[in-house]
C-alpha cells in the first residue's frame, strides 16, 4: 500500500469552496481550504486522479520540505543538505519557480535561481556531475514558496497549468481560461440536468466545460503530459487504472447544449475545439446574433456566458449591455442567466436586478459573476426585482 502523504491544489480566487467540494467527492483525505488553494492528503495513485479529475485546479504540489530561512544564504544552505538524488538523477533536468510573501526576499527569479544553484552544487560536489535546467519539458519541476520565515519546497506535480487541457486549438480575442470556465459553470448550479446555452460562445470553452461536467468526464484526459510523468516513481500501470476508473463514472446526458455567436470565425473555432474534445454528440453551434433570438422549447434553460467587457474588444458598452437585459427579458423566460464582466459600470445598463453577485478574478481584473431569473409568464417578463 502506497503512504498518504500532503498535497496542495492551487485554484483561483473564490474557487476555494469548489475545489475543496471536488476533493472531497473524489475521496481526499484531511481537505483545508486557504486562500486560492485548498491542502489534502492522498496517495500517488490519488495524486495522478486529482491531475485527471480536478477541474477548478489550476496545479498539484507534492511539498517535501519545509524550513525556516533567515538569509539568503541559510535558503543555500537549507536546499543544499536536502536528499536530493532521491527525486532527480545528476545527468537529469530542473526547472525552478518561487513565489515570494517576505520581506527577507523581494525578487521571486533571484530565489529561484539561488535554489537551482543550490541543487545543481550539491549534486556537482557530491557526484561530479550536475543537471541542466530546461524550462519546457524538465524531469523535476521545483516550486518554492516564502511565506515571511517560512519556506516550503514542492514538486509539481502537474507541469504546465491544468487549465491547458489540451482540446483547444483554435481560440479567439478574449478566450476564457478553461479553470475558469468549469468554475463559473459549477458557481452557477448547473447539474446537467437541464438545456444549457452560452449566447456569445467565442471559441467554445464554456460549451466543452459544461459537456464534461454534464457528462462527468474527467478534465484532463486529453492532455499530453503531467510533470509526474518524468518523476523516478512514475507507475504508468497505476495511472492507467486510475484513468479507466475515472472513465466509468461518466453518464449519460439527455438535454442540449447550444452555443451561438455571430462572428462565423468564431463558430468555426467552437466547432473545431468540440471536435478536438470529441464532443460533437453534445454540442450544437450556430451562427446567430444573440440580440436577434428567441427562447426555444418549454423546458428550463441554464444560460453561462462572457459577454465582452472592453477591455479587448471595442463596443459601445452601454448600448450593448441594454441589449443583454433587453433579450432576456422579452425573449428568454424560464430562464436562470449567469454572466461574468469586470465592466461593474456596464453592469449598471442590463436594466434587470441580480438575483446574486459573486466576486471572482478573470486573470487580473477584478469581476462579478451575476444571475438573472427570468421567469415564465408575459413576454415582457416577469424578472427578479
Amino acid at each position: 500500500m502506497e503512504e498518504n502523504f500532503t498535497m496542495v491544489a492551487k485554484t483561483l480566487f473564490g474557487f476555494e469552496e469548489l475545489l475543496a467540494n471536488e476533493l472531497i467527492k473524489l475521496g481526499a483525505q484531511d481537505v483545508k481550504k486557504g486562500i486560492r488553494n485548498v491542502s489534502f492528503s492522498g496517495d500517488k495513485g490519488f495524486m495522478y486522479k486529482a491531475n485527471l479529475g480536478l477541474r477548478t485546479a489550476v496545479k498539484i504540489l507534492k511539498p517535501i520540505h519545509s524550513f525556516t530561512v533567515n538569509s539568503e544564504k541559510d535558503l543555500y544552505d537549507k536546499i543544499y543538505a536536502m536528499a536530493w538524488d532521491n527525486y532527480l538523477k545528476p545527468t537529469g533536468t530542473l526547472a525552478v519557480d518561487a513565489t515570494i510573501h517576505s520581506d527577507l526576499f523581494s525578487h521571486s527569479l533571484y530565489i529561484a535561481q539561488k535554489t537551482k544553484d543550490a541543487i545543481v552544487d550539491k549534486f556537482r560536489d557530491t557526484t561530479g556531475q550536475r543537471p541542466n535546467v530546461d524550462l519546457k519539458f524538465p524531469d523535476l519541476k521545483i516550486n518554492v514558496h516564502v511565506d515571511r520565515r517560512q519556506c516550503t519546497i514542492s514538486l509539481d506535480a502537474s507541469g504546465d497549468s491544468l487549465h491547458k487541457r489540451g482540446y483547444k486549438t483554435a481560440t479567439n480575442i478574449a478566450p476564457i481560461n478553461e479553470v475558469l470556465a468549469a468554475g463559473l459553470i459549477l458557481l452557477s448550479g448547473w447539474d446537467g440536468q437541464t438545456d444549457f446555452m452560452d449566447p456569445m460562445c467565442g471559441s467554445g470553452t464554456l460549451l466543452i466545460e459544461a459537456a464534461m461536467i454534464a457528462c462527468n468526464i474527467p478534465p484532463n484526459l486529453m492532455r499530453k503530459e503531467f510533470a509526474f510523468e518524468r518523476w523516478q516513481d512514475w507507475d504508468v500501470d497505476l495511472f492507467e487504472k486510475i484513468e479507466e476508473s475515472l472513465l466509468k463514472k461518466t453518464r449519460d446526458f439527455h438535454y442540449k447544449i447550444i452555443g451561438y455567436d455571430k462572428a462565423p470565425s468564431a463558430v468555426a473555432k467552437t466547432r473545431d475545439n468540440v471536435k478536438n474534445a470529441q464532443l460533437e454528440d453534445f454540442i450544437e453551434v450556430k451562427h446567430e446574433d444573440f440580440f436577434k433570438t428567441q427562447k426555444g422549447g418549454d423546458g428550463k434553460l441554464h444560460m453561462v456566458f462572457n459577454p465582452p467587457y472592453g477591455e479587448r474588444l471595442n463596443i459601445d458598452m452601454q448600448e450593448f449591455y441594454s441589449h443583454i437585459g433587453d433579450t432576456l427579458k422579452q425573449n428568454y423566460p424560464d430562464t436562470d442567466a449567469w454572466f461574468i464582466t469586470s465592466n461593474l459600470d456596464a453592469l449598471k445598463h442590463v436594466g434587470l436586478r441580480p438575483s446574486r453577485k459573486i466576486q471572482l478574478f478573470n486573470a487580473k481584473l477584478e469581476s462579478r459573476l451575476v444571475k438573472y431569473v427570468m421567469y415564465e409568464g408575459s413576454k415582457k417578463g416577469k424578472y427578479m426585482k
